[in-house]
């Protein structure tokens, strides 16, 4: 096969775009764009009862925001029934499949029969070669692939190597339901197909449809894609990854206060790596990927690793892009109604980009750039957490109350000034740094913990800071 390269993304509309889904999303998109050909979005939503528009919407919402876009509309497999069908005659027609009038009872006879035995739970092919004339009335059959008895079927796969399955173990499977509905194994085959489909890249739970799905290409004498299933994630214990290891939406790692790029460099990394690069820029993993490099042991979602990388993100992210993204994120948050209100003012926003360099030193998600920022928006007199209570004792507010006339004397409200001008009051007081730097930061932001205190007041500003310590003196 040559040409270009042509992938797919082919999530099922059942819910939200999962952890797993979006690496292999990602996986195809970074193979597409480094060998300069096309991915393809197609919405597998042939199940009807349990496909929805609120996810079809949460699927290309969660790829929007993690930066992976795709060529062309998405295509709905469902829409695509007519030509599904048309496939599975053509093969009986051929007479490479064929009309099934087992009952539901003959079925599960069979299945009951074979597990007395010891065998495999398989269809005994009872109607592949019957005449259609011995065919009950009033039955609607299905349509099953007549599957090679013989030999074995091999799925050539760039990741797992080849994978062999002996034939008499796929059975003749349903590939049209009596209502007339494709089965999805057809469909994918006849939607690769048509859609030029060079290379499937996903999750190698999928590697027992390969075989079947081989049987398919080779009965319409079509070529085969490049198959690559890639491992899946388990959790950092090894097990298969669940909801208690953060097998969450991509909405909910967005929710969480991770940065699109953090997350698509940390999960570039799941079962892919390029040397010991860890961090690494769009462009980047577009030259280095290739999906034959991809480890076919399973890898481990790390939420430590990932708030890591994300930490790092932050730290070197422009600080008007940090702010971007927090007012992007606030609607997605409880309580933040008031914080979104003051952001609405320009003022109050370019307080926030000022905050940012000392803020982003210390914050590994958004989420705690937004926690970390709430001096900025709190309304006096400030509520104390527990820890900025105990500083605030009655020796440390006397303090308070005596630098504070130092501070209204500074003349230019900044960094390096206010710095001076506390160090030279600790020294006349004979007092460690810490000993006033510690309430003026209780007494500014209402926590033991904050940005550096300097930053901190000249970001309130003269008159804001000089009213929290007011509030506070003894």
């Amino acid at each position: 096969m040559t040409g270009e390269v042509v992938t797919r993304f082919a999530p099922s509309p059942t819910g939200f775009l999962h952890i797993g889904g979006a690496r292999t999303a990602l996986f195809n998109w970074l193979y597409a764009r480094h060998t300069g050909g096309k991915m393809y979005l197609r919405i597998e939503d042939t199940d009807r009862e349990r496909s929805s528009q609120a996810a079809v919407e949460a699927i290309l919402d969660g790829l929007h925001w993690l930066g992976l876009d795709w060529d062309g509309e998405p295509i709905s497999q469902y829409e695509r029934a007519v030509r599904h069908r048309a496939v599975a005659l053509e093969l009986v027609e051929k007479g490479l499949a064929y009309h099934c009038y087992a009952s539901a009872e003959e079925l599960t006879e069979m299945r009951e029969k074979a597990r007395a035995e010891g065998r495999p739970p398989r269809y005994d092919g009872r109607w592949r070669d019957r005449d259609p004339s011995e065919a009950p009335e009033g039955v609607s059959p299905v349509v099953r692939i007549k599957a090679p008895r013989e030999g074995e079927t091999v799925v050539r796969d760039m990741v797992q190597g080849d994978v062999r399955f002996p034939n008499k173990d796929l059975d003749d499977f349903i590939i049209l339901r009596s209502d007339g509905n494709p089965t999805y194994m057809l469909a994918v085959v006849v939607d690769d197909h048509d859609m030029g489909v060079t290379h499937v890249i996903r999750g190698d739970d999928h590697l027992t449809n390969a075989a079947r799905q081989t049987i398919i290409f080779q009965s319409m004498g079509w070529d085969v894609p490049n198959m690559a299933h890639i491992p899946l994630i388990h959790g950092p214990d090894g097990a298969k990854l669940s909801k208690r290891h953060g097998a969450l939406g991509v909405e909910a790692y967005r929710a969480m206060g991770y940065l699109p790029e953090a997350l698509r460099n940390y999960l570039s990394r799941l079962g892919w790596s390029h040397g010991d690069d860890e961090i690494m820029s769009t462009e980047q993993m577009i030259e280095w990927f290739d999906v034959t490099d991809v480890n076919k042991g399973a890898a481990r979602f790390d939420f430590a690793k990932l708030e890591a990388t994300n930490g790092l993100y932050i730290r070197g992210a422009d600080d008007a892009y940090l702010v971007e993204r927090i007012v992007a994120l606030l609607p997605e948050l409880e309580n933040t109604e008031a914080i979104r209100e003051k952001l609405s003012a320009p003022e109050m926003r370019a307080k926030l980009l000022a905050a940012m360099p000392g803020l982003k030193e210390r914050a590994k998600t958004l989420t705690e750039l937004i926690d970390s920022a709430g001096y900025l928006f709190a309304e006096r007199p400030l509520n104390f957490d527990e820890k900025a209570s105990g500083i605030l004792s009655d020796e440390a507010r006397q303090v308070l109350g005596r630098l504070r006339p130092q501070l209204e004397a500074v003349g230019e409200w900044s960094v390096e000034a206010l710095d001076a001008a506390v160090r030279a009051f600790a020294e006349t007081e004979e007092l460690k740094l810490g000993k006033v730097a510690q309430p003026l930061r209780a007494a500014l932001t209402g926590r033991a913990t904050s940005p550096g205190v300097f930053d901190v007041l000249a970001v309130l500003g003269r008159e804001e800071s000089l009213a929290r310590i007011r509030d506070c003196e003894s």
